[in-house]
């Protein structure tokens, strides 16, 4: 190939690279398309983000599923579920923020809230309700009476920050766990369908 060709094939494949459409997380979740759903969500080490993936499947993959770190645009959507994994009573300060942020935006269209807790592996309460929803995300979001759900969590050592895996292996008998369950972000997604009235 001479010179001159080969400069021409390079700058048009360069060229391609720029001028294609850009590839966001988003494109990688199962979802149908033009969706009127989205799901918000935070996590530390991918426990809600799979909850968020599960719930969207429940409700036969209607809901685009957005991590908060995408700081993204849901003004296009009619409806909203937000929710996050729990850490002293609160989700992450990046959900925190950008429910304030966006609170005009979201008004009317949160639909349902969720929270993932490992609760040290005990069974939730309706403590744990009052304490991540009434005290938590009802009042970031704005909205009481939507369906809410606690799903148990998981611990990954390797996933988490230096720092609090070593306070969480300070705890007598604490190990790596799952109690995260498909079926029950499933059917929260059905149970949330099932609150509209369309």
């Amino acid at each position: 190939m001479e010179k001159r060709d080969f400069l021409k094939t390079s700058l048009a494949a360069i060229g391609m690279f720029f001028i294609s459409k850009p590839v966001w997380p988003l494109d990688f979740f199962p979802t149908t398309s033009d969706s009127e759903w989205a799901i918000l969500y935070s996590t530390w080490c991918g426990t809600s983000r799979d909850a968020s993936i599960w719930i969207s499947e429940g409700m036969d993959g209607i809901a685009n599923v957005f991590d908060v770190r995408e700081n993204p645009d849901l003004s296009k959507y009619k409806y909203i579920i937000v929710g996050g994994s729990i850490r002293s009573g609160e989700t992450s300060k990046e959900l925190q923020v950008y429910l304030t942020k966006h609170k005009e935006t979201l008004k009317g269209k949160v639909k349902g809230l969720f929270a993932v807790c490992g609760n040290m592996r005990q069974p939730i309460t309706s403590e744990q309700y009052t304490i991540f929803f009434d005290n938590h995300l009802a009042k970031l979001t704005g909205v009481t009476n939507v369906p809410s759900k606690v799903f148990l969590g998981r611990i990954t050592w390797g996933l988490m920050e230096p720092e609090t895996r070593k306070q969480m292996q300070s705890f007598p008998n604490m190990e790596e766990y799952d109690n995260l369950k498909r079926s029950d972000c499933m059917d929260f997604g059905r149970e949330i369908l099932k609150s509209i009235k369309f």
